[in-house]
């Protein structure tokens, strides 16, 4: 282990923290660094690993974001392409991790949040199974939303062949393959399918592609598609999906049985509202989005603020990391006025 990383990991005491962050994503991390500007007593927490939905992103996934705009803590993004790749943001928020020397607890899951403001409890469970509980005076929860992929609802869709994350194109050489969607995942996922020699279907509900594609993948994707290159099924939408194919269905009730080796179901990703819940934070039912002052970000539970994509419930495209950085500066400078002095220093 470095140097570095054993400061990551050094015991906490007994004293209460300040601040007890959920979630090491480029939102929590910024809020860290925020919290340790402030000189407050911090520890960033993460039920995987450093940046755990970046690092589940394609290996060579091209952001759409410029470099500038994912930067945090003033750090500038050092990268040669105007929009980085996925491995070079990972490397990135590593090394401001590394150079804030940032508290931080991976592989941790939090089970629950109990308390009051000033006085919680944070229990949680780390990949060995041993359990912990820590004191804090305040909580901000940053946790995104790239684990909970929304669900197909079908027959078929816990079959070893479904996957909601793309990985890669070299295993699905020569096999056919489903893609489900129609945004950038999706067009990203079936160029680099087809390109690496898989049979690929576009199955969409709409009748085109999203706008919101990227504007150099828009019309590669539409090309390979008006060529044949790609097959598409648009207005259609999975009815079940079998060991050795997938059955659609369009707008007009026609059916239709598609033979199939593997399928990505790449139709978007949602926050985790029942967590949100046991912590006492109030989610809209149809929405997703949670109780939250918008100067502020401290949720309808006093002492506990949200961060992130988090705070758009099921509208993930309004808030990104370009945005979303700079919910720490609002969380630890409301935070600061509401624990004064003697509160920061124990």
């Amino acid at each position: 282990m470095t140097k570095n990383a054993a400061s990551i990991t050094e015991p906490l005491g007994t004293e209460p923290l300040d601040l007890l962050i959920v979630g090491a994503g480029p939102t929590g991390l910024a809020c860290g660094i925020e919290a340790q500007r402030a000189g407050l007593r911090f520890l960033i927490l993460d039920k995987g690993c450093l940046v755990n939905s970046l690092f589940r992103y394609p290996p060579h996934m091209v952001f759409f974001t410029s470099r500038e705009l994912l930067e945090i803590g003033a750090m500038p993004f050092p990268s040669v392409n105007v929009k980085p790749l996925r491995e070079e943001a990972l490397e990135y928020y590593r090394k401001v991790t590394e150079h804030f020397r940032l508290p931080l607890h991976l592989y941790e899951k939090v089970q629950s949040i109990e308390g009051t403001d000033r006085n919680f409890r944070v229990s949680t469970e780390d990949q060995k199974g041993q359990s912990h509980c820590y004191r804090t005076r305040k909580v901000a929860l940053a946790t995104g939303y790239y684990d909970l992929p929304n669900p197909l609802n079908v027959p078929g869709r816990d079959l070893p062949k479904v996957s909601h994350y793309y990985t890669g194109p070299y295993a699905f050489y020569g096999q056919r393959v489903a893609v489900i969607g129609g945004a950038n995942s999706a067009a990203d996922a079936a160029l680099d399918l087809y390109r690496h020699g898989a049979e690929v279907t576009l199955i969409h509900r709409h009748k085109e592609l999203s706008s919101s594609i990227k504007y150099w993948v828009k019309p590669d994707i539409e090309n390979r598609i008006k060529e044949g290159s790609i097959q598409a099924r648009w207005e259609s939408q999975v009815t079940k999906i079998a060991p050795a194919a997938v059955h659609i269905e369009n707008a007009e009730g026609k059916a239709e049985r598609l033979a199939n080796d593997f399928v990505f179901a790449l139709v978007g990703y949602h926050p985790d509202a029942d967590f949100l819940r046991q912590a006492g934070v109030e989610v809209n039912s149809e929405t997703l989005r949670p109780q939250c002052d918008s100067k502020t970000l401290e949720s309808n539970v006093p002492g506990i603020y949200l961060g992130g994509v988090i705070l758009a419930g099921a509208k993930t495209n309004e808030i990104f990391i370009e945005n979303g950085r700079f919910h720490g500066k609002q969380i630890v400078g409301d935070l600061k006025q509401k624990l004064g002095p003697v509160d920061q220093s124990g």
